[in-house]
């Protein structure tokens, strides 16, 4: 076995023990990834894999590959915890592998396993290669549009250029147009930095084109058949548009929320980029920089910058610029081999604390997910039974439960918070019912979050309802049926 096997073989192993460690305990939380996981058992059950769906709507909020990996795990695996997070891990595997080649080529055999080991212990990346989410896949596909296009463009080998075309189209189904705009604006910043205008000429735009939409174009082209304009201003509309325009959280949408997401996603190596500046800083001058870290530098500059001029922020965005600056800090450390080793070490170890000690009793905390509220009456519910949620609706409990569970509000309130296709009431798909519908003639099963007890207690007649769980963020009653 050649030293690159081996060498890709152990990445390939510890990482595995490493993403995949306690993920068969750790329940599906809310809001995220109960949305990905019963949209994938909507799907699986209904045999239709073409139209995303979720509480029997049609739901357009990202493109099919991440459900389709989701469906290809229940398959193989059941509907469970561990099925729902393995592509996730995969890809995080793949990531350190993909890591570990590009910085090998780069430089060396060293650069590469240290970019690999201090992009797997990264704070965000072990977490996100634990969440049921579709950011290790773009991960993988985005970073491989760059890489074969910086591979091609260096060794002067254009025919590269068409994996570019075929990775940009897998991230768009993955995740959206962004999976070709935000690699090709990269390429292009950094091509107008060298003044390299003549490269524009060589990117086989017309063929790889052809490529690009023969990959991502044909599920687009289906859904609009099946859909229409609702599935374009849906999808391209609210949860595209609005989402660069309008801030889904006002409260994050702020100078520096992408500063305090790299040093809390990179730790614990975050430290390592204050240090090179200091260290530069010292020294009076920049260093020289060679067009391999600029290239780098423009990789993940701009997909920080891209991403807080957008008005919408999440913590995850900016993953895709984890893979340049592993590789920056694997150069900064390449004389310090030891530490880089014992910080390794030391990460997965406390890793695997964290998954056993804090994630999984965390995650079943009836505040995150659903899961010991639907156990409550998973087992006594009827098929005519009604069950609502009065308080923070959680999306988990109708994954765990396997039945429907209606939003209640009161009827004046309703006509405001259904979609509408003009702002963020579009991701309400969920069930609505009032309180003047709730059926006499049926059970009903009420989950009440506790911080609405006052209202409850207002609104109904307490005497009717039986509690039958108790928890520290919920409580479940029944109501039962007037004979």
């Amino acid at each position: 076995m050649t030293t690159v096997k081996k060498d890709l073989l152990t990445i390939c192993i510890v990482g595995f023990l490493l993403f995949m460690l306690g993920n068969w305990a750790i329940a599906i939380t809310d809001p995220v990834e109960s949305n990905y996981t019963l949209t994938a058992v909507e799907m699986l059950r209904s045999g239709d894999y073409i139209s995303p769906r979720i509480y029997g709507n049609y739901w357009y909020d990202k493109p099919a590959f991440f459900y389709w990996e989701l469906i290809a795990a229940y398959k193989l695996m059941g509907v469970n915890e561990f099925a729902s997070r393995f592509f996730p891990g995969v890809f995080g595997v793949l990531g350190l592998m993909m890591t570990y080649g590009f910085a090998r080529k780069l430089y060396d055999r060293k650069t590469g396993l240290m970019a690999a080991g201090i992009l797997g212990t990264c704070f965000e990346y072990w977490l996100l290669s634990k969440t049921v989410i579709t950011d290790l896949t773009l991960f993988v596909f985005f970073n491989a549009v760059l890489i074969f296009f910086f591979w091609g463009y260096r060794r002067g080998q254009r025919n590269y250029y068409y994996l570019c075309y075929l990775f940009a189209g897998l991230a768009t189904l993955d995740k959206g147009p962004i999976g070709l705009l935000l690699p090709g604006f990269v390429l292009t910043v950094f091509l107008c930095i060298r003044r390299d205008f003549k490269e524009f000429l060589y990117l086989r735009l017309p063929t790889g084109l052809v490529l690009y939409a023969l990959v991502a174009g044909s599920w687009y082209y289906m859904m609009y058949t099946i859909h229409g304009m609702d599935f374009i201003n849906n999808f391209l509309g609210v949860h595209n548009f609005l989402r660069a325009t309008q801030s889904e959280h006002p409260r994050w949408d702020v100078w520096w929320y992408y500063t305090m997401i790299f040093f809390a996603g990179c730790l614990p190596w975050c430290w390592t980029l204050p240090a090179a500046i200091i260290k530069a800083v010292k020294r009076q001058r920049l260093p020289e920089i060679d067009m391999t870290t600029g290239f780098l530098l423009t990789w993940a500059l701009v997909v920080n910058v891209f991403y807080q001029c957008m008005a919408t922020k999440y913590t995850t965005y900016t993953l895709p610029a984890l893979l340049p600056i592993a590789i920056l800090m694997a150069r900064y450390l390449y004389q310090r081999e030891v530490l880089v080793k014992r910080t390794v070490i030391g990460a997965i170890v406390v890793y695997g604390i964290l998954t056993f000690a804090l994630a999984i009793p965390a995650c079943s905390d009836e505040g995150y997910s659903g899961k010991n509220i639907a156990a409550a009456y998973k087992d006594v519910v009827k098929d005519d039974d009604l069950v609502v949620s009065y308080g923070d609706y959680k999306t988990s409990i109708v994954f765990y439960g396997q039945k429907m569970v209606y939003r209640l509000e009161h009827a004046e309130s309703i006509p405001g918070m259904l979609p509408d296709g003009k702002s963020w009431n579009a991701k309400n798909v969920m069930p609505f019912i009032s309180f003047e519908e709730l059926p006499k003639d049926k059970n009903v099963y009420l989950i009440l979050n506790n911080r609405r007890f006052d209202s409850f207690e207002k609104d109904f007649d307490t005497s009717e309802w039986k509690l039958l769980a108790d928890y520290k963020a919920a409580r479940v009653y029944v109501r039962e049926a007037v004979k």
